[in-house]
């Protein structure tokens, strides 16, 4: 499914091959039939929003939102486990995932990092990776509802995530809105303070000895600061070869 490859470049970190392949995601969004006109066009607002600033100004952005606090964290398991032992067990079973499917991952790549797991489903079939969305789709809400209250452009993609997982996005972001909007923010400078005191020691002794060697080195840090973009490939190719496998699936 290759608007969720689309996405998940959308959804990391911004650089110069992004910009440089501006042409190749506007036209991956604008074929895609598994979402409608009105996610299209938001994901292509936010294509042109990404691609037309500054740079540098854009990977600025892009940290102080996704990389400050919990609430925005674009690791699932963050939400999910937070920094308790089992979120340990949960990235090997992840790995283990990938691995059994052939999916390969750098080292420093953290499994639960949400746009790697939809490069990951971009690799299956149509039916598995609607039900890989739908497993996580009341995080992909929370997500969405936390980035409309920052009135954030990014908002549309997993809005974009909740159609393809077979969900109604604005129905499935109203029934956390009253959730969210009682959520008290914890990226400001105070709160990220406090959570660096309340967490560096326990965790860390807790977790060190059999902590993933692809785990994080702190919260929100899903590539240890490297500014590395997921498996890029030529979209053309990459869209030729799913259906070519689509193909030989139905033989």
């Amino acid at each position: 499914m290759l608007i969720l490859k689309a996405i998940s470049v959308l959804l990391d970190y911004p650089t110069e091959q992004l910009v440089a392949a501006r042409d190749e995601l506007d036209q991956a969004i604008a074929s895609a039939r598994e979402i409608s006109p009105a996610q299209r066009g938001a994901l292509h607002a936010l294509l042109v929003l990404i691609c037309d600033q500054d740079l540098m100004d854009g990977q600025e952005h892009y940290g102080a939102l996704f990389g400050r606090g919990r609430s925005l964290s674009l690791l699932l398991f963050e939400h999910v486990h937070g920094e308790s032992r089992d979120r340990g067990q949960a990235m090997v079973d992840m790995l283990a995932q990938y691995e059994e499917a052939g999916f390969a991952i750098g080292i420093k790549e953290l499994p639960d990092y949400i746009p790697l797991y939809l490069e990951f489903l971009s690799t299956r079939d149509a039916m598995e990776a609607r039900e890989g969305l739908a497993d996580v789709a009341h995080l992909l809400a929370l997500l969405a509802s936390r980035l409309e209250e920052r009135e954030s452009a990014y908002a549309g993609c997993f809005r974009a995530l909740l159609q393809i997982a077979g969900a109604e996005p604005q129905r499935a972001v109203e029934a956390v809105r009253a959730q969210v909007a009682a959520e008290v923010r914890d990226d400001s400078l105070e709160a990220l303070d406090k959570l660096w005191e309340e967490e560096a020691v326990d965790f860390l002794k807790a977790e060190q000895q059999d902590r993933c060697p692809s785990m994080a080195s702190g919260p929100g840090k899903a590539r240890e600061e490297s500014a590395i973009p997921l498996h890029w490939v030529d979209f053309k190719q990459e869209g030729a070869a799913v259906e070519a496998v689509q193909e030989a699936r139905h033989v």
